[in-house]
């Protein structure tokens, strides 16, 4: 098990402390080999083929096991938030809305970094075009 491989479990059947150690410890194999299951599959489904909405289930759900999943799915919502936003944002344009615009804090937290530099960049976007509808509006009205 220290190097990752989580096929390895203690003989079962043994009675006394023995017995619970090794069930113990299967337990916790067992609950390991789950997780990397489960972090493997969402890596898959979200980051390479675009399933947005799924999440993680470790299916244990006390203790560090349900914060740990907790922890893991809400950073998934975390990365996921600004992308959600700029293609709102973008497909509003698209349509023809050149009021929308990326909000730049998220659940009242500022937003940070990269995300912050890309919502900035879409919003600048997004004032430029309505500068120049605007001024094409307004030099079609003199002609």
């Amino acid at each position: 098990m220290r190097v990752g491989d989580f096929s390895v479990r203690l003989a079962g059947g043994q009675v006394g402390l023995l017995g619970k150690i090794a069930d113990t410890f299967n337990d916790i194999v067992a609950a390991n080999e789950r997780m990397a299951q489960q972090l493997e599959r969402v890596g898959q489904v979200v980051g390479r083929e675009g399933k947005t909405r799924q999440r993680v289930k470790f299916g244990l759900s006390h203790g560090a096991w349900a914060e740990m999943e907790t922890s893991v799915n809400t950073l998934i919502d975390d990365l996921l938030w600004p992308t959600t936003e700029v293609t709102r944002a973008i497909s509003a344009v698209a349509k023809g809305d050149l009021l929308q615009t990326v909000p730049l804090d998220v659940d009242g937290r500022p937003l940070q970094g990269e995300f912050l530099r890309a919502a900035n960049i879409v919003n600048t976007m997004i004032k430029q075009l309505n500068v120049f509808t605007s001024e094409v509006t307004r030099v079609a009205r003199e002609v």
